[in-house]
């Protein structure tokens, strides 16, 4: 529910640039963010030895006619939560058109799959090499909760599945990226900072 009402008043404030970020806005920044607090996550298999990267290179998937593209958002963590709404939403309208360049969906070490956009409650995604680990994201559902002091109450809950490549992250390691994920997500103010 924070990351909702956080969208919102930002949203709010945004309008008159023209600016809507979505909710897989914040989830690319969550992400790329996490792969910096875990840097030994944003790694890929190259060949025969792990690669690790400095940059959050975050491929997204893209449904297209026929298939699917996942045009990758390079140095993700250096972009603001706006410009990175405004290159994806280019990205994805240019994938759909089929007028990306190669180098636009080649490469990354993580990728993104949300079907929560099609009701979809959770899912496995499958790697999409040379990704590391590729996060699926299912729909914010209102779900009954317990809050903090014992009480029941109604939040919207959305749920993360993070599927990794074990020759690049082992569970305790993705165990630790999914967790960071997760705090950037349930905190999203920490992402302006």
């Amino acid at each position: 529910d924070a990351l909702m009402k956080f969208r919102a008043e930002l949203n709010k404030q945004l309008e008159p640039r023209g600016v809507k970020l979505s909710v897989n806005d914040f989830i690319i920044k969550a992400c790329a963010l996490a792969l910096q607090a875990v840097p030994n996550a944003n790694a890929v298999w190259a060949g025969d030895k792990v690669l690790r990267l400095k940059p959050s290179d975050v491929a997204v998937a893209v449904a297209i006619e026929g298939g699917l593209f996942t045009p990758v958002l390079r140095d993700a963590e250096m972009k603001s939560l706006s410009a990175l709404s405004a290159e994806m939403k280019d990205l994805a309208k240019r994938a759909r058109d089929r007028k990306l360049a190669p180098q636009e969906y080649q490469g990354g070490t993580f990728a993104i799959s949300n079907l929560g956009m099609f009701g979809i409650e959770n899912f496995d995604a499958v790697i999409n090499p040379p990704h590391g680990a590729i996060l699926a994201v299912g729909a914010g559902l209102q779900k009954p909760v317990v809050g903090k002091d014992g009480e029941l109450t109604v939040a919207t809950v959305m749920s993360v599945t993070l599927s990794v490549d074990h020759r690049v992250i082992d569970g305790a390691l993705g165990a630790e990226l999914l967790g960071k994920i997760v705090e950037n997500l349930e905190s999203p103010m920490v992402m302006l900072a």
